[in-house]
């Protein structure tokens, strides 16, 4: 039997490491393979095993024995540890592409890549078609940038092959930095050589001999699998000199980021490449004519070369009948929040919103109620509930205020607070930027003082109309997309939400409860005096009798919301 354990991050961190062991270590000399593989999507059934075609999830280290009994024919109660088939119908709806090998072959082997037609598509460019001719490809498929501004990406690759020079640079985006988005660390992960394929096209197509891998160093376990992956590619004659026995020379070299945000922008990329400070400068010159060392380079990210295969071995038209009118393809997506199944899903462009949480992500954790899905991370926008019949394309989520980003899906039921939610990213951006901008550097930091005030319940009549005077100028006179976007967050809750703001500033109360300085704790006549909230109260704010009623000084309490927790007669009122 094939037994193969997804070891992904998201696998290691739920304990693949230890099921790994034990089945290691039961299987030893009987004939049986054991394998590893990258994240297939599925991160809340982790761990999870295959044994040939069956599929095991939540797999602890206990549960390894089971499987081992069931994988040498003795009897046992493996069983119970099989997927749901609402599940693996799920995944088998998804139309993966550039996660189709994730979770199925062993990223540390590049046989299993070839075996699935990998290397196909650059053999196929080198021997059959002129760099022309795959730019024209890619122009047809309609492949857009997956990092977040949604340029086409053909016009890019032109641009880098129509500067003069002989010296190009292939530069690969994967400073991965979204709250909530790992979209590119699960691919480099689980199928590092279609990111080197796809490098290696574009290199074929705009004529550099050398690529850069810009990865954040907080993914050590990608950059092992990708450095793992390189000396493989190498070694068969698919990257270095000759490429395929011919003229094409091409090589890639990893650079490990201190994990910055600003560097998602590509100009701050380079100048970190270079070893300056991550800042980005005016454009143009674009990167496609002066970039990395002033040379021509082309910048995409992990989840748009991943695409690059699979189109030019099918064809671009068959990734343009994919999506919609002007948004081609599928795109991955990390959704994360409070949804049921959290994970990763690729689906086509044009799904709506609320089909991607009920769907693949099996709606709102413990029944509660959607409240709204933060799309494209901090310099994304808060989609309401309404609004979940939006489809997933470029046009479509900008007329809501949020952009598709490089795909994170940050999903939010009743309980959230939406002015501390823009807070929470309004905190992040202020704490990335770079600081070159003053609209950025301080703009910023006032609309985040506001937020904190309004938290605080000390909010002002006019700070509403405040924040949005300063939005619209931060947009306006700030020189990158940090800080055109970090805004955005703040404009949709104040467009979807302003009642909530209203209840923050002029009623000083937090409908969703979650800001403790707008909170009242009192214990209702449900109290039956077991004196336990008085007992574990921090602060000795309760006081009272045994079986009588008891009281909170509010003067005291702190709001910690250790009472509410721990009464069993739901006594504890909290508003």
């Amino acid at each position: 039997m094939r037994v193969t354990v997804g070891k992904g991050s998201c696998g290691i961190a739920a304990g693949a490491a230890d099921v790994y062991q034990a089945l290691e270590a039961g299987l030893q000399n009987t004939g049986h393979e054991l394998l590893t593989t990258g994240c297939i999507g599925m991160c809340y059934l982790e761990p999870i095993v295959n044994v040939d075609e069956r599929v095991f999830v939540k797999v602890t280290k206990e549960a390894a024995g089971e499987l081992l009994k069931y994988i040498l024919g003795e009897e046992n109660q493996a069983e119970r540890y099989l997927i749901p088939r609402e599940d693996l119908d799920n995944l088998n709806g998804q139309q993966r592409i550039a996660l189709k090998n994730c979770g199925l072959i062993n990223p540390e082997d590049i046989e299993e890549y070839i075996a699935r037609e990998g290397y196909e598509a650059i053999k196929k460019c080198v021997g059959s078609l002129t760099p022309e001719q795959v730019i024209e490809e890619i122009k047809l498929s309609g492949l857009s940038g997956r990092g977040g501004a949604g340029f086409p990406t053909w016009f890019k690759w032109n641009a880098a092959r129509a500067s003069a020079g002989e010296k190009k640079y292939v530069i690969c985006n994967a400073d991965e930095g979204d709250p909530g988005a790992f979209m590119d660390r699960a691919v480099i992960e689980g199928d590092p050589h279609a990111l080197i394929e796809g490098m290696l096209i574009a290199a074929y197509a705009i004529g550099s001999d050398e690529g850069i891998v810009y990865v954040r160093a907080e993914y050590p376990l990608a950059i092992v699998r990708l450095e793992l992956a390189l000396e493989q590619a190498r070694a068969c004659g698919c990257l270095g000199q000759h490429i395929f026995g011919g003229d094409f020379c091409f090589d890639i070299r990893i650079k490990a980021g201190a994990g910055a945000f600003v560097c998602g922008e590509e100009t701050a990329l380079i100048a970190s490449l270079e070893g300056e400070r991550g800042m980005p400068r005016l454009k143009p010159p674009f990167p496609a004519q002066k970039g990395c060392w002033q040379k021509p380079s082309n910048i995409n990210n992990v989840e748009t070369y991943a695409n690059v295969p699979w189109i030019l071995r099918n064809g671009g038209a068959a990734f343009a009948a994919l999506g919609t009118e002007n948004s081609k393809g599928t795109k991955v997506f990390a959704l994360t929040g409070k949804i049921a199944k959290g994970g990763l899903a690729e689906v086509p462009m044009g799904q709506t919103v609320g089909e991607v949480v009920f769907g693949v992500g099996g709606g709102i954790k413990n029944g509660r109620a959607l409240k709204a899905v933060q799309m494209g991370g901090p310099s994304g926008g808060c989609i309401p509930a309404e609004l979940c019949d939006t489809p997933i394309d470029y046009r479509s989520l900008a007329a809501t205020g949020a952009i598709m980003g490089s795909g994170g899906m940050v999903v939010m039921d009743d309980s959230t607070c939406m002015v501390d939610m823009a807070r929470f990213f309004l905190d992040f951006t202020c704490k990335e930027s770079c600081g070159k901008c003053i609209h950025c550097r301080i703009g910023n930091r006032r609309m985040l003082e506001i937020l904190e005030r309004i938290c605080k319940g000390e909010g002002l009549d006019g700070d509403i109309e405040l924040l949005s005077d300063l939005a619209f100028q931060i947009k306006e006179g700030s020189l990158c997309a940090l800080g055109q976007t970090a805004p955005n967050p703040v404009l949709t809750t104040l467009r979807y939400f302003r009642n909530e703001y209203e209840d923050h500033i002029f009623r000083k109360k937090c409908t969703a409860r979650q800001c403790k300085p707008l909170l009242t704790y009192s214990i209702s006549g449900k109290c039956t005096g077991c004196t336990l909230c008085a007992r574990k109260c921090p602060v000795g704010a309760i006081s009272g009798t045994v079986k009588q009623p008891h009281a909170i000084d509010s003067d005291k309490c702190t709001k910690c919301g250790k009472c509410a927790e721990i009464c069993r007669f739901g006594a504890v009122e909290v508003e």
